[in-house]
């Protein structure tokens, strides 16, 4: 795996609360440069809620989000607006717009954020859905002409539109097959190398865990139990997380990455 390097982002002290309802409470989390960090958990623990505060789409109760050494509750509007501009963001369905095709999806944030004319943005948008390893045609398709997995990378594609330096991937391979999602995983370890990107990725997929995760944030108890390697976090004496990756999945995932010689470390890296 790739040696990654300094926090990119550090959330300290994170509250999320929705009514009387307490997701998280006190919640500490780094990622770091070039690094991919997969963020599991069990049912409502907010790993979803986690990703929307990183990205700014949910404002917490309490606490600090820190990205690229700024932190984001305190910045101007125009100033926020530019730090997460540099965010590629796929969303759980793709979250792409039914009425337009896959290369106006894609060009859509290159003319209003970027502000390139409608021709330069067509031109870029084809390079990036290129990038995502759809055929040039794909770009003239409408979502619904997509199976799920051109789809998410479609939805790619359009994450990839601004040059982001971090990708944020909410369930990326969720409802693919398992060659299909074994693709998109190659995929996304082939552009963080190629790109230097650091990849946040919410995720059950035990394949994906084994096979491209530098980390492994695990949320319970309303905080990030421990983030650390999988050699680490599969040694951590903690019900939840030994049903998780020493049940019949999780051997299953073991004994695959073994053999495809993605297994863990066997030399935790303390945080």
């Amino acid at each position: 795996m790739k040696r990654p390097g300094e926090n990119i982002i550090e959330v300290r002290g994170v509250r999320n609360q929705f009514g009387a309802q307490v997701v998280h409470d006190g919640l500490d989390l780094d990622v770091r440069r070039g690094e991919i960090l997969s963020v599991v958990g069990g049912s409502g623990t907010g790993k979803s809620v986690l990703l929307r505060t990183i990205v700014g789409l949910n404002r917490p109760a309490a606490g600090t989000v820190s990205v690229f050494g700024e932190d984001l509750l305190t910045l101007p509007p125009a100033r926020r607006s530019a730090v997460e501009r540099r965010f590629g963001v796929l969303f759980q369905k793709g979250a792409l717009f039914s009425s337009l095709t896959v290369a106006e999806n894609v060009a859509l944030p290159l003319i209003e954020h970027a502000g390139l004319k409608a021709a330069d943005a067509a031109r870029l948008a084809r390079l990036k859905i290129a990038l995502a390893g759809l055929p040039a045609n794909a770009g003239d398709k409408y979502p619904s002409d997509l199976s799920g997995g051109m789809v998410k990378r479609a939805a790619l594609a359009r994450a990839l539109a601004l040059d982001p330096d971090i990708l944020f991937l909410d369930e990326p391979t969720a409802g693919l097959d398992p060659i299909g999602a074994a693709a998109f995983d190659q995929l996304i370890l082939t552009l963080r190398d190629a790109l230097g990107l650091t990849v946040f990725i919410v995720t059950h997929d035990l394949d994906t865990i084994y096979t491209i995760t530098d980390r492994i944030a695990v949320l319970a108890q309303k905080k990030v139990l421990i983030n650390d390697t999988l050699a680490a976090v599969a040694a951590t004496d903690d019900a939840w997380i030994r049903e998780y990756f020493h049940g019949p999945r999780g051997r299953a995932a073991a004994d695959a990455a073994q053999a495809s010689g993605c297994e863990p470390e066997s030399t935790p890296e303390q945080t």
